[in-house]
Protein backbone atom coordinates (compact mmCIF):
# COMPACT_ATOMS: atom_id res chain seq x y z
CA UNK A 1 0.00 0.00 0.00
CA UNK A 2 2.62 2.22 0.78
CA UNK A 3 5.00 1.86 -2.00
CA UNK A 4 1.32 2.38 -4.07
CA UNK A 5 0.83 5.27 -2.66
CA UNK A 6 4.31 6.86 -3.05
CA UNK A 7 4.15 6.06 -6.23
CA UNK A 8 1.02 7.29 -7.15
CA UNK A 9 2.38 10.80 -5.83
CA UNK A 10 5.26 10.51 -8.12
CA UNK A 11 2.87 9.70 -11.20
CA UNK A 12 0.21 12.78 -9.94
CA UNK A 13 3.52 15.14 -11.03
CA UNK A 14 3.80 13.81 -14.73
CA UNK A 15 2.65 16.26 -17.44
CA UNK A 16 -0.33 14.12 -18.69
CA UNK A 17 -1.52 13.31 -15.29
CA UNK A 18 -1.85 16.92 -14.15
CA UNK A 19 -3.63 17.62 -17.28
CA UNK A 20 -6.55 15.29 -15.52
CA UNK A 21 -6.49 16.64 -12.19
CA UNK A 22 -9.63 19.05 -12.18
CA UNK A 23 -11.40 18.32 -14.66
CA UNK A 24 -13.68 15.37 -12.87
CA UNK A 25 -14.51 17.30 -9.96
CA UNK A 26 -15.08 20.12 -11.95
CA UNK A 27 -16.98 18.31 -13.91
CA UNK A 28 -19.10 16.83 -11.13
CA UNK A 29 -19.46 20.49 -9.33
CA UNK A 30 -20.76 21.58 -12.44
CA UNK A 31 -23.22 19.01 -13.14
CA UNK A 32 -24.55 19.40 -10.06
CA UNK A 33 -24.97 23.35 -10.29
CA UNK A 34 -26.87 22.66 -13.82
CA UNK A 35 -29.01 20.53 -11.84
CA UNK A 36 -29.46 22.69 -8.85
CA UNK A 37 -30.44 25.85 -10.68
CA UNK A 38 -33.31 23.72 -12.70
CA UNK A 39 -34.95 21.20 -10.11
CA UNK A 40 -33.89 22.57 -6.36
CA UNK A 41 -37.34 24.23 -5.76
CA UNK A 42 -39.46 20.78 -7.00
CA UNK A 43 -36.69 18.53 -5.44
CA UNK A 44 -37.62 19.96 -2.24
CA UNK A 45 -40.91 19.67 -2.35
CA UNK A 46 -40.89 16.25 -3.54
CA UNK A 47 -38.60 15.44 -0.40
CA UNK A 48 -41.26 17.70 1.76
CA UNK A 49 -44.42 15.49 0.42
CA UNK A 50 -43.20 12.39 1.18
CA UNK A 51 -42.22 13.36 4.87
CA UNK A 52 -46.18 14.55 5.06
CA UNK A 53 -46.77 11.26 3.94
CA UNK A 54 -48.93 9.53 5.92
CA UNK A 55 -47.07 6.12 6.97
CA UNK A 56 -43.66 7.81 6.54
CA UNK A 57 -44.65 10.50 8.88
CA UNK A 58 -46.02 7.73 11.50
CA UNK A 59 -42.55 5.89 10.83
CA UNK A 60 -40.27 8.99 11.49
CA UNK A 61 -42.69 9.69 14.58
CA UNK A 62 -42.20 6.36 16.31
CA UNK A 63 -38.61 6.19 16.03
CA UNK A 64 -38.59 9.86 17.15
CA UNK A 65 -37.09 11.20 13.42
CA UNK A 66 -39.48 13.47 13.17
CA UNK A 67 -36.38 16.29 13.68
CA UNK A 68 -35.36 15.31 9.98
CA UNK A 69 -38.35 17.08 8.51
CA UNK A 70 -36.97 20.65 9.93
CA UNK A 71 -33.63 19.62 9.00
CA UNK A 72 -34.45 18.80 5.47
CA UNK A 73 -32.50 21.56 4.04
CA UNK A 74 -29.77 21.53 6.13
CA UNK A 75 -28.96 17.77 5.49
CA UNK A 76 -29.45 17.93 1.81
CA UNK A 77 -27.20 21.36 1.31
CA UNK A 78 -24.49 20.29 3.60
CA UNK A 79 -24.01 16.82 3.53
CA UNK A 80 -25.98 15.18 0.94
CA UNK A 81 -24.76 17.00 -2.27
CA UNK A 82 -21.05 17.54 -1.27
CA UNK A 83 -21.46 13.24 -1.02
CA UNK A 84 -22.92 13.87 -4.53
CA UNK A 85 -20.16 15.84 -5.97
CA UNK A 86 -17.51 13.87 -4.66
CA UNK A 87 -19.06 10.52 -5.72
CA UNK A 88 -19.68 11.58 -9.04
CA UNK A 89 -15.99 13.28 -9.73
CA UNK A 90 -15.26 9.49 -8.93
CA UNK A 91 -17.78 8.00 -11.53
CA UNK A 92 -16.38 10.78 -14.05
CA UNK A 93 -12.64 9.53 -12.96
CA UNK A 94 -13.74 5.93 -13.55
CA UNK A 95 -15.47 6.04 -16.88
CA UNK A 96 -13.31 9.09 -18.81
CA UNK A 97 -9.85 8.93 -16.97
CA UNK A 98 -8.68 5.67 -15.70
CA UNK A 99 -8.43 4.78 -19.25
CA UNK A 100 -5.69 7.21 -19.89
CA UNK A 101 -4.79 6.81 -16.68
CA UNK A 102 -3.93 3.18 -17.11
CA UNK A 103 -2.42 3.48 -20.16
CA UNK A 104 0.09 5.80 -18.87
CA UNK A 105 0.91 4.12 -16.26
CA UNK A 106 1.85 0.87 -17.53
CA UNK A 107 3.63 2.22 -20.48
CA UNK A 108 6.06 3.87 -18.13
CA UNK A 109 6.09 1.26 -15.04
CA UNK A 110 4.75 -2.07 -16.15
CA UNK A 111 5.77 -2.22 -20.24
CA UNK A 112 6.20 -5.62 -20.15
CA UNK A 113 2.85 -6.26 -18.27
CA UNK A 114 0.48 -7.97 -21.58
CA UNK A 115 -2.88 -6.93 -21.60
CA UNK A 116 -5.49 -9.66 -21.21
CA UNK A 117 -8.18 -7.14 -21.63
CA UNK A 118 -10.56 -8.85 -19.70
CA UNK A 119 -12.45 -6.03 -18.73
CA UNK A 120 -14.89 -3.76 -20.85
CA UNK A 121 -16.32 -0.26 -20.72
CA UNK A 122 -19.65 -1.77 -20.30
CA UNK A 123 -18.31 -3.37 -17.46
CA UNK A 124 -16.97 -0.28 -15.81
CA UNK A 125 -19.51 1.68 -16.26
CA UNK A 126 -21.54 -0.79 -14.61
CA UNK A 127 -19.66 -1.89 -11.92
CA UNK A 128 -19.24 2.01 -11.35
CA UNK A 129 -23.08 2.59 -10.50
CA UNK A 130 -23.66 -0.28 -8.87
CA UNK A 131 -21.22 0.71 -6.42
CA UNK A 132 -22.35 4.06 -6.75
CA UNK A 133 -26.10 3.01 -5.83
CA UNK A 134 -24.80 0.72 -3.02
CA UNK A 135 -22.98 3.78 -1.39
CA UNK A 136 -25.92 6.25 -1.79
CA UNK A 137 -28.54 3.78 -0.06
CA UNK A 138 -26.18 2.77 2.65
CA UNK A 139 -25.45 6.61 3.53
CA UNK A 140 -29.46 6.93 3.60
CA UNK A 141 -29.73 4.18 5.08
CA UNK A 142 -27.09 4.47 8.15
CA UNK A 143 -27.80 8.64 8.86
CA UNK A 144 -29.18 8.93 11.78
CA UNK A 145 -25.71 7.58 13.01
CA UNK A 146 -24.20 10.16 11.83
CA UNK A 147 -25.28 12.05 15.35
CA UNK A 148 -23.33 9.75 17.42
CA UNK A 149 -19.32 11.59 17.49
CA UNK A 150 -17.67 8.28 16.65
CA UNK A 151 -19.75 7.32 14.12
CA UNK A 152 -19.94 10.84 12.51
CA UNK A 153 -16.32 10.49 11.40
CA UNK A 154 -16.48 6.52 10.88
CA UNK A 155 -19.25 5.97 8.54
CA UNK A 156 -18.43 8.72 6.31
CA UNK A 157 -14.88 7.42 5.61
CA UNK A 158 -15.60 3.68 5.81
CA UNK A 159 -18.58 4.32 3.23
CA UNK A 160 -16.24 6.44 0.58
CA UNK A 161 -13.71 3.43 1.00
CA UNK A 162 -16.13 0.69 0.02
CA UNK A 163 -17.00 3.69 -2.92
CA UNK A 164 -13.09 4.08 -3.92
CA UNK A 165 -12.53 0.13 -3.67
CA UNK A 166 -15.41 -0.98 -5.72
CA UNK A 167 -14.77 1.07 -8.66
CA UNK A 168 -10.83 1.49 -8.93
CA UNK A 169 -10.17 -1.85 -8.23
CA UNK A 170 -12.26 -2.88 -11.78
CA UNK A 171 -11.14 -0.03 -13.89
CA UNK A 172 -6.99 -0.56 -12.41
CA UNK A 173 -7.44 -4.46 -13.29
CA UNK A 174 -10.29 -4.44 -16.95
CA UNK A 175 -7.01 -4.12 -19.32
CA UNK A 176 -4.73 -6.20 -18.25
CA UNK A 177 -6.53 -8.92 -15.96
CA UNK A 178 -8.08 -11.89 -16.96
CA UNK A 179 -11.42 -12.98 -14.51
CA UNK A 180 -9.49 -15.63 -12.78
CA UNK A 181 -6.69 -12.96 -11.90
CA UNK A 182 -9.02 -10.41 -11.11
CA UNK A 183 -10.74 -12.71 -8.49
CA UNK A 184 -7.36 -13.83 -7.41
CA UNK A 185 -5.70 -10.62 -6.74
CA UNK A 186 -9.46 -9.64 -4.68
CA UNK A 187 -8.90 -13.35 -3.00
CA UNK A 188 -5.06 -12.24 -1.77
CA UNK A 189 -5.31 -8.85 -1.32
CA UNK A 190 -8.87 -7.52 -0.63
CA UNK A 191 -8.27 -6.01 2.46
CA UNK A 192 -5.15 -4.42 1.51
CA UNK A 193 -7.49 -2.80 -1.36
CA UNK A 194 -9.89 -1.89 1.06
CA UNK A 195 -7.73 -0.09 3.13
CA UNK A 196 -6.44 1.60 -0.04
CA UNK A 197 -9.95 3.44 -0.43
CA UNK A 198 -10.18 4.27 3.05
CA UNK A 199 -6.52 6.12 2.83
CA UNK A 200 -8.43 7.74 -0.40
CA UNK A 201 -11.50 8.67 1.36
CA UNK A 202 -9.03 10.47 4.12
CA UNK A 203 -6.68 12.20 1.39
CA UNK A 204 -10.95 13.53 0.11
CA UNK A 205 -11.24 15.16 3.80
CA UNK A 206 -8.04 17.46 3.06
CA UNK A 207 -9.08 20.85 2.04
CA UNK A 208 -7.52 21.85 -1.41
CA UNK A 209 -5.74 18.41 -1.78
CA UNK A 210 -9.19 16.81 -2.10
CA UNK A 211 -9.62 18.43 -5.31
CA UNK A 212 -6.78 16.03 -6.84
CA UNK A 213 -8.32 12.90 -5.04
CA UNK A 214 -10.14 11.47 -7.47
CA UNK A 215 -7.48 11.02 -9.90
CA UNK A 216 -4.62 10.37 -7.22
CA UNK A 217 -6.92 7.17 -5.55
CA UNK A 218 -7.06 5.99 -8.99
CA UNK A 219 -3.06 5.96 -9.65
CA UNK A 220 -3.14 4.66 -6.46
CA UNK A 221 -5.01 1.11 -7.04
CA UNK A 222 -3.43 1.15 -10.63
CA UNK A 223 0.28 1.00 -9.26
CA UNK A 224 -1.37 -1.70 -6.41
CA UNK A 225 -2.96 -3.67 -8.36
CA UNK A 226 -0.71 -3.88 -11.36
CA UNK A 227 2.62 -4.35 -9.34
CA UNK A 228 -0.01 -7.07 -7.73
CA UNK A 229 -1.13 -8.61 -10.89
CA UNK A 230 2.78 -8.66 -12.18
CA UNK A 231 3.77 -10.68 -9.44
CA UNK A 232 0.90 -13.05 -9.98
CA UNK A 233 2.34 -13.75 -13.18
CA UNK A 234 5.68 -14.08 -12.04
CA UNK A 235 4.62 -17.45 -10.25
CA UNK A 236 3.21 -18.46 -13.24
CA UNK A 237 5.81 -19.32 -15.65
CA UNK A 238 3.40 -20.85 -18.55
CA UNK A 239 1.98 -17.32 -18.91
CA UNK A 240 -1.36 -15.80 -19.40
CA UNK A 241 -4.25 -18.24 -20.28
CA UNK A 242 -6.88 -17.65 -22.88
CA UNK A 243 -8.47 -14.32 -21.86
CA UNK A 244 -11.67 -14.03 -20.08
CA UNK A 245 -13.85 -11.08 -19.10
CA UNK A 246 -13.64 -9.22 -15.26
CA UNK A 247 -17.28 -9.12 -15.15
Amino acid sequence: MLNALIEATRSQFQGRMLGLVLWPLLGSLLLWTVLLVVFWSQGMGALRALTEYQPVDAFLNDWGLSWLVGALTLIVSFFFLPTLVAATAIFITSVFAMPMMVDHIAARDYPQLVRAKGGTTRGSILNSLGALLVYLLLWILVLPLWLILPFAFVIPVALAGYLNDRVFRYDALAEHATREEYEEILRRHGSPLFGLGVVAALVQLIPFVNLISPVYSGLSFIHFALAELQKLRAEQPLGLRPAASVR
